[in-house]
């Protein structure tokens, strides 16, 4: 990854696309503080990127909401406590991170599945369990990763609807993706990274660097 150079404004909901292999993952974990920058410097939420120590990280990750592509629910725990584990770890008593929970669950029409175990649910249903679970503490920014990659048509639809909602509300948002009919959904600024290094879309530099 070189000249990997961009700036997301608080509040604002900016797309990553690229192919695969072109760096998209990579630069996400480093800005959750899951891998460390080998150059350069870069910044999340006032915190220098590159000092973070294990404090530091914990409490950068309290203030960010991740989605991965596979929402990584735990198996065994039915969907409000996979929820709930959220808040929990991050420091809420046990009465207050299930009423959190609720209300997430509220939020993305998942009251019904909360006794449930992920293994019954469908794969929108899983990442709409996921995105919950992202937010239910209320963070500032969103990264999601690939967040529609396994889903069918319907159930993007649904997800996307749900990320606009989650910026709507004030939220900053973040999403890496190469999934053609999100980028079309979702219609919003959108960087292009290729060959480790990230441009505005339809950068004239784009071009000389294929």
């Amino acid at each position: 990854m070189r000249d990997a150079t961009f700036h997301v404004a608080p509040g604002e909901l900016v797309l990553l696309t690229g192919p695969s292999g072109s760096g998209k993952s990579v630069l996400l974990r480093m800005l959750f503080g899951a891998e460390a920058l080998t150059s350069g410097h870069g910044v999340v939420n006032g915190r220098n990127l590159t000092r973070l120590d294990t404090a530091t990280v914990a409490a950068l990750r309290r203030e960010i909401g991740l989605v991965f592509q596979d929402p990584r629910l735990i198996e065994r725990l039915p969907v409000i406590e996979n929820v709930a584990l959220a808040a929990e770890v991050a420091g809420e008593s046990r009465t207050k991170a299930l009423a959190r929970a609720e209300e997430m669950l509220d939020m993305f029409e998942l009251r019904e599945l909360a006794e449930c175990l992920p293994c019954v649910l469908s794969a929108g249903d899983r990442q709409r369990v996921g995105l919950a679970r992202a937010l239910v503490n209320h963070p500032v920014l969103l990264i999601a990763d690939e967040p529609t990659g396994n889903l069918d048509p319907d159930a993007t639809e649904q997800i996307v609807a749900h990320l606009k909602r989650v910026h709507d509300d004030g939220t900053t948002v973040f999403i890496a993706t190469h999934d053609e009919s999100a980028l079309t959904l979702l219609d919003c600024r959108t960087l292009m990274m290729c060959g480790g290094r990230v441009f505005e879309e339809n950068d004239a530099r784009l071009v000389s660097s294929l």
